[in-house]
């Protein structure tokens, strides 16, 4: 089978969001991307840039858990890098909007 090459975040948003259709790895990935935005915001705010430095460890290690133990699969992270961070966080958009479910059917 041929390996799908992704040029835009259009083509590859969709493709993303068959790698998280797992209740508890969504549930992370929120998580993880919240403590993201809190962490960077917080070490902006106070000048503490151990905030900053630690927003990797936030952010892919919740998401990689995920992957790793209850979607059972990859992240295109290794592959898609810039992607699957924007994915990341237009997923976290649509889940606090509504737009999104957290349980996949």
């Amino acid at each position: 089978m041929a390996e799908q090459k992704f040029k835009t975040l259009k083509e590859f948003y969709p493709y993303y969001l068959t790698e998280h259709k797992n209740l508890t790895s969504r549930v992370l990935h929120f998580i993880g991307t919240g403590l993201v935005i809190l962490s960077v915001f917080t070490g902006i705010l106070f000048h503490e840039w151990r905030f900053i430095l630690a927003t990797p460890f936030l952010g892919y290690g919740f998401a990689w858990i995920g992957h790793f133990f209850f979607e059972k699969n990859k992240p295109s992270t290794f592959k898609y890098p810039m992607f699957s961070l924007a994915s990341d966080f237009i997923l976290f958009w649509e889940l606090l909007t509504g737009n999104q479910d957290f349980k996949v059917s």
